[in-house]
């Protein structure tokens, strides 16, 4: 599975920003959104289920919202109230199974879109 990312840009704090996440093809992973800042590890975002269970990082609870369109597996991250701490490159991932699972890496990664918050 090939996954396309797009949506990145700058903005300011409090602004909202939409990621979308296009593979190459329908499937019945769990699609996420994974983010590494500069000087920082890759971390975990947010993730959905073809069955449309979601789950969250606490950093991002209550201000992102990840959605999927399950005719052609695109999903979206809605990003909200955005934060200087959310600069970061953001990463669309696919990981096989019907459940995210923390324990693994997801199988399949798209490029990064650059998200930059200003205050």
């Amino acid at each position: 599975v090939q996954l396309q990312a797009s949506g990145g840009g700058s903005v300011q704090t409090g602004d909202s920003l939409r990621l979308s996440c296009v593979p190459s093809g329908y499937n019945t992973y769990v699609m996420g959104w994974f983010r590494q800042a500069p000087g920082k590890e890759r971390e975990f975002v947010a993730a959905i289920s073809f069955r449309g269970n979601r789950n969250y990082a606490d950093s991002v609870k209550g201000r992102f919202t990840i959605s999927r369109v399950n005719s052609d597996s695109t999903t979206y991250l809605q990003m909200d109230a955005l934060k200087p701490e959310d600069t970061a490159v953001y990463y669309c991932a696919a990981q096989r199974g019907w459940y995210y699972s923390s324990d693994r890496l997801p199988d399949f990664w798209g490029q990064g879109t650059q998200v930059t918050v200003s205050s």
